[in-house]
């Protein structure tokens, strides 16, 4: 239909703290993305610092600010690669601790998320819950939202970010062992109900007792799996993805006959027990 844009999905390990020698594998993993022509790379959930820190004392130890010079770094690499970047890392703003991801595109940062739902798990006990709305940045000319993890099992939001004009949502993850049904069925889902691409993007290897287990994947606007990953290996997937296909909500099967718009045929009047107080 369009011009495709190649991207990339790079499942790596995440080292719990060390965060010089994780900023080390990032931009290696962003430069030999963009040397395979990428224009976008997606790294795991808290690639820049591990996940599995059992205070909040320690996770902020290990956090880094948005203007710091570790996400200057990464800035720096796509902005001579002109490959942009999508990255989990522990944002420290202030006292606040939030499980976060940077948007850098050639010229900087272009955008930061904040994770909205948070699990009983590792850091995610311990950080401040999200406190902005999902948004969609641009990079490279690819309209890109982010979740992070857990946000990913609530479908609200992933309609929320086809509703802001996502061309891709992009899910860095941390998902252990339990999982496999998410890494399996969620993300075609996901792609498929709100037609749109979607890239997961989880870390292998063992901390703090947790086994992670891979399974990175990017679906097309259909739920057709492009690209999986296994579940123990670093490795980088790629797929080359065309915006068009997200933009065009009308799918017509059979002229006249079978036409759906999954975005256009709502009927949000039915919803109201969506964004009533859930209680607790």
């Amino acid at each position: 239909m369009g011009a495709t844009i190649r991207v990339a999905a790079v499942q790596m390990e995440p080292m719990l703290g060390q965060v010089s020698r994780n900023l080390g594998r990032i931009v290696a993993g962003l430069e030999h993305a963009a040397s395979e022509g990428a224009r976008l790379a997606v790294f795991p959930e808290c690639a820049l610092s591990g996940y599995g820190f059992e205070s909040r004392e320690d996770g902020y130890a290990h956090a880094v600010a948005v203007d710091g010079p570790e996400v200057a770094a990464i800035a720096k690499v796509a902005g001579k690669t002109g490959c942009g970047c999508v990255f989990g890392f522990l944002e420290k703003d202030g006292e606040k601790l939030y499980n976060a991801c940077a948007l850098v595109g050639p010229g900087g940062v272009v955008g930061t998320y904040r994770k909205i739902h948070l699990p009983y798990l590792g850091i995610d006990m311990h950080v401040d819950p999200g406190d902005r709305p999902l948004a969609v940045h641009e990079i490279n000319g690819l309209r890109i939202g982010v979740q992070i993890c857990y946000d990913g099992s609530f479908p609200e939001a992933s309609r929320v970010l086809a509703l802001l004009g996502a061309d891709l949502i992009a899910l860095p993850t941390n998902w252990p062992t339990s999982a496999e049904c998410a890494a399996e069925h969620m993300i075609p889902t996901r792609a498929m109900e709100n037609t749109v691409y979607v890239m997961a993007v989880n870390r292998v290897g063992v901390e703090s007792g947790f086994r992670f287990i891979g399974a990175s994947s990017i679906a097309d606007p259909a739920g057709n799996v492009m690209a999986r990953a296994g579940d123990c290996a670093e490795t980088t997937l790629f797929a080359d993805i065309d915006p068009e296909k997200s933009r065009t909500k009308r799918l017509v099967r059979v002229p006249g006959r079978h036409e759906i718009n999954r975005i256009a045929d709502r009927r949000p009047a039915f919803y109201g027990p969506l964004v009533e107080p859930n209680g607790r």
